[in-house]
């Protein structure tokens, strides 16, 4: 499976992103090597992640929720909490 992600960045803000193996990425980002944007924001902690059959798929999920209000994203995360 593949997965489009969110995560939180110790500045609170917010990156999307996506992978194969969500552990193995947040553990990328921390130390360093992952994104630029969250090179200078570390630690970061993966808050909200969906499931894709494909890398493609996942890809397009990021782009569209990339393009979303920090609110938007929050209201989606908030979502996901609570189920």
């Amino acid at each position: 499976m593949l997965h489009f992600y969110i995560a939180r960045c110790a500045d609170n803000s917010l990156y999307c992103g996506s992978c194969k193996d969500l552990q193995s990425r947040e553990n990328i980002h921390n130390t360093g090597k992952g994104a630029k944007y969250t090179r200078s924001r570390r630690p970061i902690r993966i808050v909200y992640s969906e499931e894709f059959p494909t890398l493609s798929e996942a890809m397009r999920r990021e782009a569209q929720v990339k393009r979303w209000t920090k609110a938007q994203k929050e209201m989606l995360i908030r979502k996901h909490i609570r189920q």
